[in-house]
């Protein structure tokens, strides 16, 4: 088709909105809203003949039937949906206000097609976000309308979360109660009104401790806020909520690691001790969020935990006093650690510091301790892992590995200090670190003969993966832990009774 025909075609569609019969008026606005679905180049031809003033026009004409208004919404709407030229097009023409204006009619079919055309408008890039803030009757209104039905609370969510971008709008926002009115949202039966609920509060949050402190204390049918959030992030959610409700959290820590704000009177005391009782619990919230999150796979690690800058921020919780934020904090990491990239281990490392790895491994508290033993054992893991790990820090692990197996702990310790022997046992460079240290042979020598089977399996693996035919040297590490009685120990392993030890 010629651009002449298709041009032609488009000026029927137009010249149709101005006919004297009002039903054929609104025929022919529907026939447009059919013949623009999907098709970029139709609607750009609508928006160069003219159709965008009197749309326009008929949406604000008190004259015209509700039918027609709701249908003139729903085509400048589907416009709207083109490219940034058609945006700005009708941006031009003073969309905003007249749509506004529209949210004031009783109609609620109406107000749910301004709202899906404002929605639209919005999250575009290239719509300024104060036009939201032009009228100050505005928002309230908006917060009003939040009760009407789950589209009116889809839409002016998402209108909110694209149109805060600083603090300014945050306190316009949480002035006019938007925690208290959108908190309820979160149970919504609509996982869309769900979801913008939750996207509403990371930006409303977002480097605000005000905004923060107010979530710590609100609740939603006797929950909390953290503690919706935490339930959020179950494997059975949508990954975009897991990582949407992790950000939540995240960006609330943040925000409360600020000074609390001064507070005066006699209750100063009294309120800052509450509120660092909340903040507390957010954070071990927000670290039990991140240990989940990070078990979860690959992708999700990558995109909320690595990029907001989380490995330094669970670092630093290992050191903290409170117990619960250093479990939390360890157990995060060694889920992070899992199956992960060899950067993100080195980054996990240079964040601990040796100085913190001996500290934690000193912890008086044994899941502290486990944890730390679980990140090693995850951080050693495949060979090329293994052998850059520890050649850059091979030395103060096995003085770690030492301390752990001379001390007094408990079986379920001692077990998996040696399955990261046995670890390190699998690298091809890495296993020198072994065999060129007696001390630790003889270790492992000792729990061969231990009196508790799970010990000399772990032992015996340690074994197993030294002497493994296959590998270079394997000969030479043989003939050295034969020397030292390793294979009379196996000889009697072989004759034991229990037929997991027999087999190994």
């Amino acid at each position: 088709m010629f651009l002449s025909e298709v041009t032609a075609s488009s000026r029927h569609y137009v010249d149709r909105l101005f006919d004297l019969d009002p039903q054929k008026v609104l025929q022919g606005v529907i026939d447009m809203k059919n013949a623009v679905i999907g098709n970029n180049k139709q609607k750009a031809n609508l928006i160069v003949l003219g159709a965008v003033p009197r749309l326009l026009y008929l949406l604000q004409q008190e004259t015209s039937s509700t039918e027609l208004r709701t249908e003139c919404a729903v085509v400048l709407g589907s416009l709207a949906m083109g490219t940034e030229n058609n945006v700005k097009s009708l941006l031009d023409c003073h969309i905003i206000p007249a749509l506004l204006q529209g949210l004031l009619s009783p109609d609620l079919k109406f107000i749910e097609a301004c709202l899906r055309c404002l929605r639209t408008i919005f999250i575009s890039p290239v719509t300024p976000e104060d036009l939201l803030y032009t009228d100050a009757t505005v928002i309230p209104h908006l917060m009003a309308l939040l009760s009407r039905s789950r589209y009116t609370q889809e839409y002016i969510c998402q209108i909110f979360s694209h149109c805060c971008k600083g603090p300014d709008h945050q306190t316009i926002l949480f002035n006019h109660g938007a925690v208290q009115n959108i908190a309820h949202l979160l149970v919504s039966t609509s996982y869309k009104v769900r979801m913008q609920a939750l996207k509403c509060f990371s930006v409303l949050a977002f480097e605000n401790p005000q905004v923060s402190m107010t979530l710590v204390n609100v609740s939603v049918d006797g929950e909390l806020l953290p503690q919706i959030f935490v339930k959020m992030l179950q494997r059975d959610k949508p990954i975009e909520m897991q990582l949407t409700s992790a950000k939540c959290a995240f960006i609330n820590v943040a925000a409360l690691r600020a000074p609390v704000w001064a507070k005066p009177g006699a209750c100063a005391v009294f309120q800052l001790d509450h509120d660092l009782k909340h903040a507390h619990e957010l954070r071990q919230a927000a670290f039990k969020l991140y240990a989940s999150l990070g078990a979860n796979d690959e992708d999700i690690r990558k995109k909320p935990i690595l990029e907001s800058g989380a490995i330094e921020l669970l670092c630093s919780l290992t050191q903290s006093e409170n117990l619960a934020l250093r479990v939390n904090g360890i157990w995060a990491l060694m889920n992070m650690a899992f199956q992960a990239e060899q950067k993100i281990k080195s980054d996990i490392l240079r964040g601990l510091s040796t100085e913190q790895l001996f500290q934690l491994l000193s912890d008086s508290d044994v899941n502290v301790l486990m944890k730390t033993l679980g990140l090693l054992r995850n951080l050693l893991s495949t060979r090329p892992h293994i052998d850059h790990i520890m050649s850059t820090h091979g030395k103060q692990i096995m003085q770690a590995v030492t301390l752990i197996l001379e001390g007094e702990h408990n079986i379920e310790v001692k077990e998996q200090t040696l399955c990261i022997l046995a670890n390190i046992a699998d690298g091809t460079t890495a296993k020198e670190l072994i065999m060129t240290n007696d001390d630790i042979l003889q270790k492992i020598k000792y729990y061969m003969s231990h009196s508790n089977a799970k010990l000399q399996l772990a032992a015996m693996f340690c074994i197993s993966n030294l002497i493994w035919n296959e590998e270079e040297g394997s000969q030479e590490r043989q003939d050295k832990l034969r020397d030292m009685g390793i294979v009379d120990i196996l000889h009697k392993l072989s004759q034991s009774s229990d037929p997991n030890l027999c087999d190994k």
